[in-house]
Parts: C-alpha cells; sequence; structure tokens
C-alpha cells in the first residue's frame, strides 16, 4: 500500500510504502534509525539488523542525506514520538543519492542559509512555518466565503501609487509608465461597489530601504473592502478575522507550533474582542513609559508599537490617528476633522502593525479636495474619483500582511523564514 506520512495513521499494523527524502539518520551495529520526510510530514524509520537481509541493512546505514527513497515498512504506534507513529522498516530503494548535501546539522548563519533557501525549506523549523502559513490561508478564505466576501484579484501593474508615496518599482508599460502594486485598495474599492464584500490575496511590492526584521520588499496582502460599513463594524470584522485565524491554526498545526516552540497560552488568549486606545491615549501612555520625545503628530515607530503592546495579552487597536500622517483617502472623524476614522492593528509581543485600515472617503466634494491637497492630478485617478459620483456610500477596508503576522503566530524572530523564497533590500537570489 502506497501512502504519505500524513496519512499512516489510517495503516497501523500494515505494511505500507512511501516517497520520502532521508532528513537525518543515525545507527548502532543492531538498528538504524532513519528520519523520514515526505512533505506532509515527519516520521522515524527503524530498521532492526537481525529483521532484514545484511545487503538491506548494509544500504540503510550508507544512505546520504536528502537522498530520495522508496521506504517500505510496518506501520506501529509509537508514544514516544510527537507524530505518535513510527514505520519498522523492511526496505529501502534509493531513487538518487545525494552527495555532499551543504545545509549539514552544525549551525549555519543566515547568509548562508538564505543563500540556500531552495534547500533550506526542507528543514524541520522551516517545514512548519510553512504549514502555519498555510493554515492562515486556508483559514482566511474559510473566513471570508462564510461571510458572504467575495474574492477579487486586482492588477499587479498598476498606473499610479495606492498610497500616494514615491517608494514603487517603476517599469514600462509599452510607451506608458507603470508600478508594481502597493495594494489593491482602491480596485478593491470598485469592487465592492460591485459586489457589496470583496476581499483580494496576493503579491504588493514597497521600494523600502529598510532592513529590520519586520520588512520585505515583496510580501502579500489579504484586502478586504465592504461597501455599506462604517468605523466600528470594520473593526469588528477585523477581530473577528484575526481571531479566528489564530484559533484554526491552534487547531490544526498543533505539531508545527509545538516543533516551533510556541507558548501556545500566549495564543489561546486571542480571542475577540480586543482591546482600542486612540492615538491620543497612545501618545499619553508612551510618554509615561519614558518616550518623552515622541509628540502629537508624528508616526509610531516598531519601539513605540512593542511598548504600547507590552500593555496588552491580545492585539491592541489604535484609532484615531492625526489625518496628515494617512492616506488622502481616509475619512475624517466628523466630530473631530484632524484625525482620522481608522485603526492599526499591534500584535503582541513585539510583532508591530499586522494590519491597518480605515473608513474610506465616500463625498465627492470632499475627495475632490483631498486630490488637490495631495497633488494627485492627471488621469490616473479619474476613475477612482468616479466612484464617488455614481452611488457613493460609505464604506471601510483594511489590509492584513500575511508574512508579519506568519511572524507573530509563529513566534519566529525575522519575516524572511516566513514566505519561501524572501526578497529583502539586498537579495533577489535565489
Amino acid at each position: 500500500m502506497k501512502t504519505t506520512i500524513s496519512q499512516v495513521h489510517k495503516y497501523v499494523g500494515e505494511e505500507v510504502t512511501i516517497g520520502a527524502w532521508l532528513a537525518s539518520k543515525r545507527s548502532s551495529g543492531k538498528i538504524a534509525f532513519l528520519q523520514l520526510r515526505d512533505g506532509t510530514g515527519f516520521i522515524q524509520g527503524v530498521m532492526v539488523k537481525a529483521e532484514v537481509e545484511e545487503d538491506i541493512f548494509l544500504k540503510a546505514k550508507g544512505l546520504t542525506q536528502e537522498s530520495s527513497l522508496y521506504v517500505t515498512g510496518v506501520v506501529r504506534e509509537d508514544e514516544r514520538s510527537p507524530f505518535g507513529y513510527e514505520l519498522g522498516v523492511t526496505n529501502v530503494e534509493v531513487i538518487h543519492e545525494a552527495i555532499d548535501y551543504p545545509i549539514t546539522p552544525k549551525k549555519h548563519g543566515p547568509e548562508f542559509l538564505m543563500d540556500n533557501r531552495h534547500l533550506w525549506i526542507r528543514h524541520k523549523r522551516q517545514h512548519a512555518v510553512m504549514k502555519v502559513r498555510n493554515e492562515i490561508i486556508r483559514a482566511t478564505y474559510e473566513f471570508f466565503n462564510d461571510n458572504g466576501f467575495v474574492k477579487v484579484d486586482p492588477p499587479i501593474l498598476t498606473g499610479a501609487s495606492a498610497e500616494g508615496t514615491t517608494e514603487l518599482f517603476h517599469t514600462k508599460y509599452f510607451d506608458e509608465d507603470a508600478y508594481l502594486s502597493q495594494s489593491g485598495q482602491l480596485y478593491m474599492e470598485a469592487a465592492a461597489m460591485a459586489l457589496g464584500k470583496v476581499f483580494s490575496f496576493g503579491p504588493t511590492f514597497r521600494a523600502e530601504k529598510s532592513k529590520t526584521r519586520r520588512h520585505l520588499i515583496e510580501f502579500w496582502m489579504i484586502e478586504p473592502e465592504m461597501a455599506f460599513v462604517e468605523h466600528a463594524e470594520s473593526l469588528e470584522v477585523q477581530e473577528q478575522y484575526v481571531s479566528y485565524v489564530v484559533q484554526s491554526v491552534l487547531k490544526n498545526c498543533e505539531l508545527e507550533l509545538k516543533h516551533l516552540g510556541r507558548d501556545v497560552t500566549k495564543l489561546e488568549k486571542i480571542q475577540a474582542p480586543f482591546p482600542r486606545i486612540t492615538y491620543d491615549e497612545a501618545i499619553d501612555l508612551l510618554h509615561e513609559k519614558g518616550f518623552d520625545d515622541i509628540e502629537w503628530g508624528e508616526d509610531f515607530g516598531a519601539p513605540h508599537e512593542t511598548a504600547i503592546a507590552e500593555s496588552y495579552d491580545k492585539p491592541v487597536f489604535i484609532t484615531h490617528y492625526p489625518a496628515k500622517i494617512k492616506s488622502f483617502y481616509m475619512q475624517p472623524d466628523p466630530n473631530r476633522p484632524e484625525v482620522a476614522l481608522c485603526a492599526d492593528l499591534i500584535a503582541p509581543e513585539g510583532y508591530g502593525e499586522i494590519i491597518g485600515g480605515s473608513q474610506r472617503i465616500h463625498d465627492l466634494e470632499m475627495m475632490e479636495e483631498r486630490y488637490e491637497a495631495h497633488g494627485l492630478t492627471g488621469e490616473a485617478y479619474n476613475w477612482y474619483l468616479e466612484l464617488r459620483k455614481y452611488g457613493s456610500v460609505p464604506h471601510s477596508g483594511f489590509g492584513l500582511g500575511l508574512e508579519r503576522t506568519v511572524a507573530w503566530i509563529t513566534g519566529v524572530e525575522h519575516v524572511r523564514e516566513t514566505i519561501p523564497f524572501p526578497r529583502l533590500l539586498n537579495r533577489l537570489y535565489p
């Protein structure tokens, strides 16, 4: 019976064959222990010399790291294994012998590992991170589909910036200028006017010359937009979504979190509702914590966000930022126009902002004023302005950065481990 490691629980006491790679091995004179992986999981294979032909045992003892194999053996329960099962190996067929695999069990530096990222992702820790990432993606689709959202794919090549910044990757689109998308948000607003509640899930690009552990040049964003939804209701959607994703990971990635050494008691607390503080209250809190240099009207950096998050064991919303430090499309608070109806969601444990969102301006005259104030001239933004001409409604949306969320949930230190092939300031290989 041919099967996979993830399915061996169905065949206890039976002989199966698994296509696998040899992650590592150790052996004594009489027993060979083979650590096997097949992409679906990891299992230990045990071959006893007295139970197999001598040439088979010698072949098993001579296997090299990352050689590909067909391994045959009897599935048995094993309480000592985190996986719960092991394989009593009766035969090994070598498909391809790997020679001098570069990532050995010794300690390697991050640059060496990143140069060999195409191989490093095979290893158990990286496998666990990628499985958690996959579960977050699966749970994301499930949450939005179950809540009446329609998946829409905005373009990656755009004629202008969504954020009005200069951190863009420029390219030529035949005889026109084009840019790699920083965000699908503007297009998602158009989609929300057609379909009500929508979400996108795709790559975004920021030509930001940053080397921090929180930044990537290419990353993935989940960007919902909702017609007839105002600021307070949008915050509820955000906390429900994040809670849903975290609880799904706890339920379906127990082995992966255990291997990563993640303190799951911290994740178990991630249940809506989340605390909310205003920007004004955040400034006061920072002053109390000794950040005397931060003044009203300045944006928060990573140390500020970490200090604020330390006061909470759940993600915390910081709301009502000064409008002048936020994007042109954010709706001002009607009771206090100098602040916007917006919020950033700050993850616990120093992982920083994982969501930015706001209610969008829906009034045509106000948006025209913002266009003029931000110098948004030319035809590139005309279509976006027209959304306020033809049946405009209050609407809100947000964007969640996938890699920062993976880093927080898994507990890894740097976002470079949260995407299969990271693009960093000085890294375009492999």
